[in-house]
This record gives C-alpha cells, sequence and structure tokens, in this order.
C-alpha cells in the first residue's frame, strides 16, 4: 500500500465544514438526508464522501458513532444508481461485511432509509436465523448486500450467492472482525471477489494484522483519519469508583435512582454475568435486559429496539453483543467489570457522547480489577479521574497496589475495612450540561 499525500482540495475540506449540497449527492440522496434531518455532515463525512464518489479506495480510521456509515453508504448509492443497471439473481453489486448481526442490521435499515427514493434493492444475512428469506431474497437479485462472514460464506459455499459482480466491497470494523477471529474467513470472501472493484476498509484501530491486510486489499488508497486510535472521546466525563467486589450490584442500584441516568448500557465480562446482572435490576425495580451471544437474534433485536425507543432504562451487555449499538442518545456507559483489554474500554465508552452530545462513563473498579485500571490508563494516556465521595467508595482498594496490595497471607481485610464510611451523594459523575 504506498504513501499518499493529501491533495489541496483534501486538505481543504479537512478545514471546511462543508454542507450535503457541497458534496455533490444527487437530488434523491439529498431528499432522504432532509428527512432524516441530516444538516452538516461529520467530518468523517465530509472527508470521504468526495474520495468515494471519485471512485477511490478508501482506508478510514473511526470508531462507530463518527458518522462513517453514511459515510460510505451515501456515495455507494449515489454511484449504484448512477449506473443504471440491474442486479442479476444471486449477484449483488455491492457487498457491507461487518462483525455482527445487530450491526448488519442497522447498516442495512441505514442503507434503506438513504435510498428510498431509489430504485436499488438491499438485503441483510446474518447467522442464527432460517436461511429461507435470505436466499429468497438474493434470487430475486438485490443491489447491497450487508452480511457478517460466516452465513455470507455458507450460502456461498451453497452456490446461493457469488460475488463476481461486486464493483463496491466494504469492510466494516475491521479490528472488531480480527478480535472475533473472522480474519481468515475475511480473506477467503475476498479471494472471491472480483479484481477490478472499489475497496474500503474501516477500523478503528490499524494492528499490525489489520495493516496487513489493508495493504492486501486496498488499491493506491486515500486515508481518512478521524479519531485516533486509543484515545478516548473528549466530551466523555470519565469516573472509576473503587468498590468491593460484593458492593457492585448494591452501587449500580444506588447510582441508578439518579433520573439524570436516563439511559445507561452497563457492560459485564460474561454472557452469564449479564444475565444475572439485568435480573438483578429488574428485582430492583429497573426496567432492563441483557444482550449477549447466547440470545437469539429475535431477542436481541426486541432488546435494542425497546432500549433505542427508551422503554429499556438499561441494556446490559458484552463486548462482542455491544459492536452492534448505535444509538445516539445514551447518556451514561457503566463499566460494571472492566474490561481485561485497553482498546474494548475505548469502545465501550465511546457509545456515549454521540451526535454531539455530552456523556458520562463509570468504571467500577474491584481489587482483581486495578491492573486492568493501569492498562487502560496507560492506553489512553491519562488517568481516570477517582470518584472518592460516593458512599460506596473503598480507600484501601484505592489504595492497594495492581497486583493486589493491601491483602495479607492472600486473605482479604475484613469487610467492613474496604467500604468507604461516607454515606452523601455526589454528583460529579454526572456528565457536563451541554
Amino acid at each position: 500500500m504506498t504513501q499518499y499525500t493529501p491533495t489541496n482540495t483534501e486538505t481543504a475540506l479537512k478545514n471546511h465544514a462543508p454542507s450535503f449540497a457541497e458534496l455533490k449527492l444527487i437530488e434523491p440522496l439529498g431528499r432522504a438526508l432532509r428527512t432524516e434531518k441530516y444538516e452538516t455532515p461529520t467530518p468523517i463525512q465530509a472527508q470521504a464522501i468526495p474520495l468515494l464518489l471519485a471512485g477511490h479506495d478508501l482506508l478510514g480510521i473511526a470508531q462507530t458513532g463518527t458518522g462513517k456509515t453514511a459515510a460510505f453508504a451515501l456515495p455507494m448509492l449515489q454511484r449504484l444508481s448512477q449506473q443504471q443497471k440491474r442486479a442479476a439473481s444471486r449477484a449483488p453489486r455491492a457487498l457491507v461485511l461487518t462483525p455482527t448481526r445487530e450491526l448488519a442490521v442497522q447498516i442495512e435499515q441505514s442503507f434503506r432509509a438513504y435510498g428510498r427514493h431509489l430504485p436499488l434493492g438491499y438485503t441483510v444475512i446474518y447467522g442464527g436465523v432460517g436461511q429461507g428469506p435470505q436466499i429468497a431474497a438474493l434470487s430475486r437479485g438485490v443491489d447491497v448486500v450487508v452480511a457478517t462472514p460466516g452465513r455470507l460464506l455458507d450460502l456461498i459455499n451453497q452456490r446461493q450467492l457469488k460475488l463476481d459482480e461486486v464493483e463496491i466491497f466494504v469492510l466494516d470494523e475491521a479490528d472488531r472482525m480480527l478480535d472475533m477471529g473472522f480474519i481468515h474467513d475475511v480473506r477467503r470472501i475476498v479471494a472471491k471477489l472480483p479484481a477490478r472493484r472499489q475497496t474500503l476498509l474501516f477500523s478503528a484501530t490499524m494492528p499490525a494484522a489489520i495493516s496487513g491486510l489493508a495493504a492486501s486489499v486496498l488499491k493506491d488508497p486515500r486515508r481518512v483519519e478521524v479519531t485516533p486510535s486509543a484515545t478516548t472521546v473528549e466530551r466523555i466525563r470519565q469516573q472509576v469508583l473503587f468498590v468491593d467486589k460484593a458492593d457492585k450490584k448494591a452501587l449500580l442500584l444506588d447510582l441508578l435512582r439518579d433520573r439524570a441516568i436516563k439511559r445507561a448500557l452497563v457492560f459485564t465480562r460474561t454472557k452469564r454475568g449479564a444475565n444475572k446482572l439485568a435480573e438483578h435490576l429488574v428485582k430492583g425495580g429497573v426496567v432492563s435486559d441483557a444482550i449477549h451471544g447466547n440470545k437469539s437474534q429475535g431477542q436481541r433485536q426486541r432488546a435494542l429496539d425497546s432500549f433505542r425507543s427508551g422503554r429499556l432504562r438499561v441494556l446490559v451487555a458484552t463486548d462482542i453483543a455491544a459492536r452492534g449499538i448505535d444509538i445516539d442518545d445514551i447518556t451514561h456507559v457503566i463499566n460494571f467489570e472492566l474490561p481485561n483489554e485497553p482498546e474494548s474500554y475505548v469502545h465501550r465508552i465511546g457509545r456515549t457522547a454521540r451526535a454531539g452530545a455530552e456523556g458520562a462513563a463509570i468504571s467500577f473498579c474491584d481489587l482483581e480489577e486495578k491492573a486492568f485500571l493501569r492498562d487502560i490508563e496507560k492506553a489512553i494516556r491519562q488517568p481516570v479521574p477517582v470518584h472518592e465521595g460516593h458512599a460506596y467508595h473503598a480507600p484501601l482498594i484505592a489504595s492497594a497496589s495492581a497486583r493486589g496490595g493491601g491483602q495479607k497471607n492472600g486473605q482479604r481485610p475484613a469487610q467492613k475495612s474496604w467500604r468507604g464510611a461516607n454515606r452523601g451523594r455526589n454528583d460529579s459523575w454526572r456528565p457536563r450540561a451541554a
């Protein structure tokens, strides 16, 4: 992959906030954007759309929440509609590959919304549901397929789908594909694509394996970077509460008594932990549900729809399941358990403070998680402020070393000594006023 130097026009775009009209989108797309109340392009949209309309390959460094779906969907729709071709049976003209079912569904819904005034067809392909409707849609001929890797390969192997007519290929969230073990499937899919195509690769981070993949699939790409890797969103108010592990559930219920937490995404490390925590919250009077890989697609989609509509105030999620959550008005992310990978922390808290809003990220840290917190602070290159004023603050855990200092002969001190004595309230964890 060759090094690319931006042109004067591209540099100007970075320093100017154009309107969608200045991006020279066709009127049917402009009408759809007005219906969606889109007014000003996000930075990635302003930079990527002209490059993609010009036919360039693109390497996009961007997290979810930056507007990247519209950044690739709008120029794709314009190029496909202007060619005035019809998709053949089982031979889509464009393919978007994404790691999770939820994200695939949301991307396909975005294509339908942006392309509502265009004579194009769309379908979404993912596992966990019956193949029949997906095969039927493909046989009718669709212009755009949004898919997860496993089911896509299944249908290719069954000869229900062929990729030799694909003109535009998008690989979304490439780093998460790597994390989830899909990278070999991705390479098998790329091998079935025609050599002449436009390719777009998006990733929040660029580990060596993704850099190598980008070099192999992109030709003379333009690079757009709107969020540096391993950094946090500046508008997010971060806090960590040191707390005894046995007190975490009580602490969470105590926080949720404050109605300033209007819509919260709570993270656990395990599927079983997500279920148990959601059940505990329901018993405590908090309307909540869990979303993870063991839930059926229908259950996951119903929980997401309820969370998006406001019927659910709290959604408890694991990292992988949450990759498909793209909701603008999440006011709080709560790390009930800290992730053991720092990059997961960045992905988690990036679920709040979207679309210009501010948000809060609150992390619970028990003694065993202090090493995780240390790694997170190294990755984000700043300390996470400690919320010392809360009733459940545990000073001895706060002062213990990351290796578990504060214990003696492998025994934890008496429970009482690990808890804070201050039972007053302190609202420093709230998001700043807009």
